[in-house]
């Protein structure tokens, strides 16, 4: 393989950019080809990222077919794509970088590992937040032992009104709304931080009560580029769960795309037997000092910065590609993910605990 790889990306939405934007920043990287099933959208992103209409393409199999000196590709379409456009690009031999969640389900997600081993190539899942300046800081506090055993751990996403409408509100597209799309996140950040101990069991409960709202006026912001003026929306709106873990530690979850709040939230609690911490973003410390209750903030920016955060992802797949680096972000944690949230989404259907 050249030291400068050729990169397709697969989906040409809002979450395409940040990939774009990153290997283009990229110095062992050429943006090669794109692929859409919108061609007005793989146009658009085909002019700012200067691909050249002869490699612009309306179907993934027919782009992997056409071209086959690409060596890596990162699928960025809503998630019932993941698996099928996963499962070609590595087939057609290709190093692949899939948006989270990793597929609808955990049974999606074993099929595309299984293809990844069979194609000898990396499949790395796209858990942005452990690129984090904020991630790195508690990783680097935790190592060192400043909150011994991180016992129990809230994880928290909530939106007012943040259903971005599109595809994200359709269930045969998204495979669910917060939980998968927002919660993810959290769940993942919190369980990697927390040791990634292997999931036993979760309880969870979710709610179809406001929907996507469309009676709010002036409302802005969270908008899909696939959103139109008759969307579906049949997700969930709110979910609330519990996970236990094998070591015993338990995290608790809440995400919303709609939720009757004061304001959107996004943070991350986590409680140790010497100190505890909350990430809202910025980061707190609460601990004791000579037998004194004690609040810490560091002096330090600890705030997740999305300045470089894509760019740490990108390159460190781009590293993994080229050197062949330990990945940090590996299929078998996307399909651990997915293990949790369709146990959360059974739990909620059948109002019981579901062990994993």
């Amino acid at each position: 393989m050249s030291e400068k790889i050729k990169v397709a990306v697969i989906g040409c939405g809002g979450i395409s950019q940040f990939h774009l934007d990153a290997y283009q920043a990229n110095p062992r990287v050429e943006i090669y080809a794109l692929c859409d099933i919108d061609e007005k959208q793989v146009n658009k992103r085909g002019a700012e990222y200067s691909v050249p209409p002869c490699r612009r393409y309306l179907d993934c199999e027919t782009m992997l077919k056409d071209l086959p000196e690409i060596d890596a590709v990162s699928v960025c379409t809503w998630n019932s794509a993941h698996a099928p456009c996963t499962i070609a690009a590595l087939k057609a031999g290709k190093h692949v970088l899939c948006e989270k969640p990793m597929a609808l389900n955990a049974k999606e997600a074993q099929s595309m590992i299984d293809a990844a081993k069979e194609s000898g190539k990396l499949l790395m899942i796209g858990f942005v937040r452990r690129f984090g300046n904020d991630c790195a800081i508690m990783q680097d506090l935790i190592d060192d032992g400043q909150f011994g055993e991180i016992y129990y751990a809230k994880a928290t996403y909530l939106r007012r009104n943040g259903n971005p409408g599109g595809w994200f509100g359709d269930q045969s597209r998204s495979g669910g709304g917060p939980l998968i799309d927002l919660g993810v996140h959290v769940i993942d950040l919190t369980r990697y931080l927390m040791g990634n101990h292997r999931p036993v069991s979760v309880y969870g409960a979710t709610f179809q009560k406001l929907f996507n709202r469309p009676d709010i006026k002036l409302a802005d912001g969270y908008k899909s580029v696939s959103a139109t003026d008759h969307d579906i929306c049949d997700v969930e709106d709110a979910v609330t769960a519990l996970i236990r873990f094998d070591n015993g530690s338990v995290v608790s979850v809440e995400a919303s795309f709609t939720l009757n709040l004061e304001k959107d939230k996004g943070d991350i609690e986590f409680f140790g037997t010497k100190a505890g911490a909350k990430m809202d973003p910025e980061l707190h410390i609460y601990s004791t000092m000579n037998g004194y209750m004690t609040n810490i903030n560091l002096a330090a920016k600890s705030a997740l910065s999305f300045d470089g955060l894509f760019a740490n992802e990108i390159n460190h797949f781009v590293d993994c590609v080229i050197d062949g680096i330990p990945c940090k972000n590996p299929a078998e944690d996307g399909l651990t993910l997915m293990r949790i949230l369709d146990g959360i989404y059974e739990s909620a259907r059948t109002g019981h605990e579901v062990i994993l």
